[in-house]
C-alpha cells in the first residue's frame, strides 16, 4: 500500500481507503472493501453539505479499526471550522462505521450528510490488473430502508447490504441524512455495509474459510491473549521492542480460520493482494514464528496436507503429492478464468512442507502430527523424486503446463524476469534454481529422521539419507561457478549454468547443502557491495544486466529473504556476518515504525539515510512480519536439541542485551539471554559459547 492509503483487516476481509476514510473509485488504486477475493464496495464517499472532508489526524487503534478526525471542506488560518467529524471504521464480517459530528459553535446547525455508495464486485485479480470486465448482471434496489447492491453470474452471487441506524433517505446511489445539531452538542449514527456471500452450489473445491462474527471487544481480547502467549522481549534498544510487538500484531491481523479448523488459524500472505492461503508463504511464515506462535505451523501443516495434490491437472498444475501454491474464492476462480481453486504452480512448497514438519516436531515434540501426516509426507517425497524431476537429472525443475495463465517462474522469485543470465538473457525451460535443490536436500535429511524416529521405517530413512548425500555431491559440482567462486542461480533446460549473482544462493546456507569451503565463498559474495546494500542483501547484484534497485525481484531487498540468509549464516558459523545483516534489516524496520514491508529498494545505504520504498509493497506482509522473529532467533542462536533449548548469542553491535522470556516448546517454557561483545575491529561480534536456556521463571 502507498502512504496515501489506509487499511484495516480481519482475516480475509479487508478494507483499503484514502486518508479521509473514503473509498474513491480509481483504476490505479486498490481502494475497496474486500471479502473472499471480491470487492464488495468500490465507492464509499462521505460529504457534508456537498463537500468532502479534510483530514486532521488518523488513529490506527487496532488492525481491525481506524479512527479518522476530520473537518468539512478545509481548515485555514483565518476561518476555523466549528464542526469536528470523527469516523470510526471497524471490520466485523463487513464494514461498520460510527459517524460522530460535533458542533462547537454557539449556534445550531442543519446539515445534509450524504454517503455515496457503489459496488463493482470486481475479482481481486481484476483489481490488481486494473481491468474490470464483468460478464454477469449488476443490480441494486431499495429494500425496507436498506440499499442492496448485487451481482449475479449464473450460480455465482454476491450482495452488499447498506443501512443506517438513524432515519435516512435511501436511493440507489446511497444514503442521505438530514441532521440538526444544537450548540456545543454532538450527533452520531452507525452505518454498515455487510456482505452476503452464498457459496456456489457444487463447488466443493471452493469451501470458503470462516471467521466468527466477533465484536471489536472480542477481537481486542483475542489480540491481548495472542500477545500474552508470545515470549516477552527484554532488550536495550527500543526500536527492537517496537518492531517485535508490531510483528506479533501484524501476524495476528493476517490470521484467518480455514475450512478445516475454524477455531485455528493460518497466516494469509499480505495486504492487499495476497489475503488468502499460500503454500510457500504460509510455510515460511510459520517456520519463522515457531518459537513464538507454534500453533500457526500446526494448522498450516494440517490444511496443506488436506489440500495436497491427488491427480494430474494441467490447468491447475496439480500433481499427486504436490503442495498447493495459492487458493482463491473469487468469480474468476469459480468460472476457471484463473486456476486458483487451488493452483499448484510452486516448485518449492512441497519440500518446504517437509522441512516445516520436521522443524515443528523439533520445537514442540508433537509426534502425533508427524504420524497423522505420514502418508502426505511420503507423497511429497514421491513428488520430489518423480514429477519434480522434469529433466531426469535428479534436480527439482519447473516448466509451467498451464501456458495461458500459469506462473512462468515457480520459485519464490516468481516474476517473469526474476531468473536471468548475467547479461540479461532469460534461460530456457525447464529451470532448476539453486535454492530448490537445497530445499530438496534438507527435506530428505529431515524426513529421514522422521521415518527412523516416528514411522519405524529405517530402510526408508537410509534410502533418503543416501539420496540426500548424492544430491549434495552432484549439486556442489554442477552448480559451482569456479571462475567466480559462487553458486549458479539455476541450470537451464540445456543444463547450462545461469550465472547471475543473486540472493538465492543464500538459502543454501540454511538448507545445509553447501560444502564448507563453498559456503565461505558464498558468504563473501553475499556481504560484498554488489549484493549487500547496507540495509540488507539485494535479490540481484548491482552490476548484473537486469539489476534495478526498485525491481520486484531484480534488486530490491526482501526482509524475509534476509532473515533466512542470516539464519543460514549462523548455521555455518558466520556469526559476524549474520549480525551485520540482522542490524541492517532491524535498522530499516525502525524507519518503518516496526512494520517491515514486503520489500524496499536496493539503493546503497551510503546514498540514503533511510530505506527507499518499493512503490507497491504489501504491508503488512506475513513473512516480513516473521522476519524480525527469525532474526531474534538468529541473534540468540536458538536451537532445539532433544528436550533442551540451546542458545549461542551473537548480537549486532548496537545491542548489548537481548532476552526472550517464556519461549514455548517441548521443554515447557524457557528463557534465553544474550549479551553482545563488540569485536576489536568494530565490524562484528565474538559469539558466546553455547549454553542451555534458563528454566521458566515463576510469576509470569
Amino acid at each position: 500500500m502507498t502512504e496515501n492509503q489506509v487499511g484495516i483487516l480481519d482475516g480475509t476481509t479487508f478494507m483499503v481507503c484514502d486518508r479521509t476514510g473514503d473509498i474513491v473509485p480509481s483504476s490505479d488504486t486498490a481502494h475497496g472493501l474486500f471479502a473472499h477475493d471480491t470487492r464488495l464496495l468500490s465507492k464509499w464517499e462521505l460529504r457534508i453539505n456537498g463537500e468532502r472532508l479534510s483530514t486532521l489526524s488518523i488513529d490506527d487503534v487496532h488492525y481491525f479499526e481506524n479512527r479518522f478526525y476530520l473537518v468539512p471542506g478545509g481548515q485555514d488560518v483565518y476561518v476555523n471550522s466549528t464542526l469536528a467529524v470523527q469516523r470510526i471504521h471497524n471490520l466485523q464480517t463487513g464494514l461498520h462505521e460510527d459517524l460522530i459530528i460535533t458542533n462547537n459553535d454557539r449556534q445550531p446547525v442543519d446539515l445534509t450528510v450524504r454517503v455515496e455508495v457503489d459496488a463493482d464486485f470486481a475479482d481481486i485479480f481484476e483489481v490488481k490488473d486494473a481491468v474490470v470486465r464483468k460478464k454477469g448482471r449488476h443490480y441494486r434496489r431499495v429494500d425496507d430502508g436498506r440499499l442492496v447492491l448485487g451481482y449475479q453470474r449464473e450460480r455465482f452471487r454476491r450482495e452488499t447490504i447498506v443501512s443506517a441506524s438513524v432515519p435516512a433517505v435511501v436511493d440507489e446511489d446511497g444514503l442521505t441524512l438530514e441532521v440538526h445539531i444544537d450548540p456545543h452538542s454532538r450527533w452520531s449514527a452507525h452505518l454498515s455495509a455487510l456482505p452476503d456471500l452464498p457459496l456456489p452450489q457444487g463447488l466443493d473445491r471452493l469451501t470458503i474459510p470462516g471467521r466468527a462474527n466477533r465484536t471489536g471487544r472480542d477481537k481486542h481480547r483475542d489480540l491481548l491473549e495472542w500477545l500474552d502467549q508470545a515470549p516477552r522481549l527484554e532488550c536495550d534498544w527500543e526500536p527492537l521492542r517496537i518492531t517485535y510487538r508490531q510483528s506479533l500484531i501484524d501476524l495476528a491481523a493476517l490470521r484467518f480460520s480455514p475450512f478445516l479448523a475454524r477455531d485455528k488459524s493460518v497466516p494469509a500472505a499480505g495486504l492487499p493482494w495476497f489475503m488468502s492461503l499460500f503454500g510457500r508463504d504460509s510455510i515460511l511464515t510459520s517456520f519463522q514464528a515457531l518459537p513464538f506462535a507454534p500453533e500457526l505451523a500446526a494448522t498450516t501443516l494440517r490444511v496443506l496436507a488436506f489440500r495436497q495434490g491427488s491427480r494430474v491437472d494441467d490447468f491447475r498444475e496439480e500433481e499427486p503429492g504436490r503442495i498447493l501454491h495459492e487458493m482463491r474464492y473469487g468469480e474468476m476462480t469459480v468460472f476457471e478464468d484463473t486456476p486458483h481453486s487451488p493452483y499448484f504452480g510452486s516448485a518449492d512448497a512441497t519440500p518446504l512442507f517437509l522441512v516445516l514438519l520436521d522443524e515443528y516436531e523439533r520445537w514442540t515434540g508433537n509426534a502425533d502430527l508427524v504420524r497423522t501426516v505420514e502418508q502426505e509426507a511420503r507423497s511429497a517425497i514421491d513428488w520430489i523424486d518423480g514429477y519434480a524431476d522434469v529433466t531426469g537429472t535428479g534436480y527439482i525443475s519447473y516448466q509451467r503446463r498451464n501456458t495461458r495463465n500459469g506462473l512462468e517462474n515457480q520459485c519464490w522469485k516468481d516474476s517473469w524476469d526474476a531468473i536471468s543470465f548475467r547479461d540479461g538473457r532469460l534461460p530456457s525451460f525447464p529451470r532448476a534454481t539453486c535454492e530448490l535443490q537445497g530445499y530438496a536436500y534438507d527435506a530428505k535429511v529431515r524426513t529421514a529422521r522422521l521415518a527412523r524416529t516416528f514411522w519405524d521405517d529405517p530402510e526408508y530413512a537410509d534410502r533418503l539419507e543416501r539420496e540426500a548425500a548424492d544430491l549434495k555431491q552432484r549439486f556442489n559440482r554442477d552448480f559451482w561457478i569456479a571462475d567466480g567462486e559462487y553458486i549458479a542461480l539455476a541450470l537451464d533446460g540445456d543444463g547450462r549454468q545461469v550465472d547471475a549473482l543473486s540472493s538465492n544462493m543464500g538459502h543454501l546456507l540454511w538448507s545445509g547443502i553447501l560444502e564448507e569451503p563453498k559456503a565461505e565463498a558464498v558468504v563473501r559474495h553475499l556481504m560484498s557491495p554488489a549484493l549487500f546494500s547496507g540495509w540488507g542483501i539485494r535479490t540481484l547484484a548491482e552490476g548484473e544486466a537486469r539489476y534495478n534497485p526498485i525491481g520486484y525481484h531484480v534488486g530490491t531487498v526482501w526482509p524475509f529473504d534476509n532473515s533466512f540468509i542470516a539464519w543460514g549464516m549462523r548455521n555455518y558459523g558466520f556469526a559476524d556476518e549474520a549480525a551485520q545483516v540482522t542490524a541492517g534489516i532491524l535498522d530499516a524496520a525502525a524507519f518503518y515504525d516496526g512494520r517491515l514491508p514486503e520489500a524496499f529498494a536496493g539503493s546503497p545505504r551510503t546514498e540514503t539515510r533511510y530505506p527507499v520504498n518499493y512503490p507497491t509493497a504489501c504491508s503488512p506482509q506475513a513473512w516480513s512480519a516473521g522476519a524480525s522473529l527469525l532474526l531474534l532467533r538468529t541473534m540468540l542462536g536458538l536451537r532445539p536439541v532433544g528436550d533442551d533449548l540451546v542458545t549461542r548469542p551473537a548480537l549486532p553491535p548496537n545491542l548489548d542485551f537481548v532476552g526472550l522470556l517464556d519461549i514455548p516448546g517441548r521443554w515447557g517454557r524457557l528463557d534465553a539471554y544474550g549479551r553482545g561483545r563488540a569485536a576489536i575491529d568494530g565490524q562484528g561480534l565474538h559469539p558466546a559459547p553455547p549454553q542451555l536456556s534458563a528454566p521458566r521463571r515463576e510469576g509470569r
